[in-house]
C-alpha cells in the first residue's frame, strides 16, 4: 500500500520566530487522533531553520523534515549551496527536487535533476520529484507529452530500488500562486498518466506503491475532493502550510 503524504513547503518564508511558533501550532493538531492519522506529514521550512524545525517535531512520529533543495555534488567549492549528506546529518529525511521554481528561476534542467536526485537517494534521502506544465503547455495540449519527457528525462534512469524511494508531485505551473486550481478530473487525469508511464518504466508494482503528490494551490477547501480520487495520494502545500488550521484541515481532508 502507498503513503498518503501532506508536505508542507514553506519556499522563503518565516523567521526563526515564525518557524517556531508556526511548529508549535502544528504538531499538538497533527498528534490529536482525529486528525487524518493515516497521513504522513512533512514539513519543508528554509534551510537555516531546519535544524531547528526538526528538534520541534517529534521523533518516532509521523511529522517528518524535509528540505527544498539540494546540490548534486556530495562537498567541495561550490558557496552557497547545501548538500544532501550534510541535511541527512541533522535529520532531514525529504528533500524536493525539480520544483517549478527551481526550474524556472535557477534553471534547473532535467539533467542537472537526475544527478540531484542520485546525491539525495545515495546521503538517504527520499526525493520529492515535481514535474508540471505551464499554461502555455496546457493550452497548446501538450501536457502529457511534456511530463512523459520530464519523466524518462529526470527520473526514470533510476534502478527499481533507487525509484521505490521517490514520491512524484504533479505541480500544473499554471495553478500555482495564481488563485487557479485544477478540477480534481483535470488532476486525476494527469496522476493516472504518470501512474501509466511509471508501469511502463518500470513495473505495475512500482506504478502501484508511488505515491503521487498534487502540487497546485491546493486548500483546505478543495483538498477533499482532490484527494478523493484514486490517484491522488496527496499534496505539495505551499501557502496554506504557513497557516497552521489551514495546513491541518488539509491533513484531515483524508
Amino acid at each position: 500500500m502507498r503513503k498518503n503524504i501532506v508536505a508542507g513547503n514553506w519556499k522563503m518564508n518565516t523567521t526563526l520566530q515564525d518557524a517556531q511558533a508556526l511548529v508549535s501550532e502544528i504538531v499538538p493538531m497533527v498528534q490529536d487522533e482525529t486528525t487524518g492519522s493515516a497521513v504522513e506529514v512533512v514539513i519543508c521550512p528554509p534551510f537555516p531553520l531546519l535544524p531547528v524545525v526538526g528538534r520541534l517535531l517529534p521523533q518516532g512520529g509521523r511529522l517528518h523534515l524535509g528540505a527544498q533543495n539540494c546540490h548534486q555534488k556530495e562537498s567541495g567549492a561550490f558557496t552557497g549551496e547545501v548538500s544532501a549528506k550534510l541535511m541527512a546529518s541533522i535529520g532531514t529525511e525529504y528533500v524536493i527536487l525539480g520544483h517549478s521554481e527551481r526550474r524556472q528561476y535557477f534553471g534547473e534542467d532535467d539533467e542537472l535533476l537526475s544527478q540531484k536526485l542520485k546525491a539525495a537517494l545515495g546521503a538517504g534521502l527520499k526525493p520529492i520529484f515535481c514535474v508540471g506544465e505551464s499554461l502555455e503547455t496546457r493550452e497548446a495540449d501538450e501536457t502529457f507529452q511534456y511530463i512523459e519527457k520530464q519523466l524518462k528525462n529526470g527520473l526514470f534512469h533510476l534502478s527499481n530500488e533507487e525509484f521505490a524511494q521517490v514520491v512524484v508531485a504533479y505541480e500544473p505551473i499554471w495553478a500555482i500562486g495564481t488563485g487557479k486550481t485544477a478540477t480534481s478530473q483535470q488532476a486525476q487525469e494527469v496522476h493516472a498518466f504518470i501512474r501509466e508511464q511509471i508501469a511502463r518504466a518500470y513495473d505495475a508494482e512500482a506504478a502501484q506503491n508511488t505515491t503521487i503528490l498534487y502540487g497546485g494551490s491546493a486548500n483546505a477547501q478543495n483538498a477533499r475532493e482532490l484527494f478523493s480520487q484514486p490517484d491522488v495520494d496527496g499534496g505539495l502545500i505551499g501557502g496554506a502550510s504557513l497557516k497552521s488550521r489551514d495546513f491541518t484541515e488539509i491533513i484531515k481532508s483524508f
